[in-house]
């Protein structure tokens, strides 16, 4: 094999070994990003589940209200 291939090669390689790095950063990146949305999604869900029991809470009470 010529000087010039294995060079072209070894450049390749250093690419894809470059990219490779670039892909687990972003893949990081990614995976904090969900687990964000899911620590929010999980917030939310809980919210309105609070907000839901309230309610029914006063749904009961107003017909209580009607009974008396």
């Amino acid at each position: 094999m010529e000087q010039s291939e294995l060079q072209a090669m070894a450049d390749k390689l250093d690419r894809l070994i470059e990219r490779c790095r670039k892909l687990e950063q972003d893949n990081a990146a990614m995976r904090e990003l969900q687990d964000e949305w899911n620590r929010e999604r999980a917030q939310l869900i809980q919210r309105n589940d609070q907000a839901k029991n309230r309610i029914e809470a006063m749904i009961g009470r107003l017909r209580a209200l009607e009974h008396h």
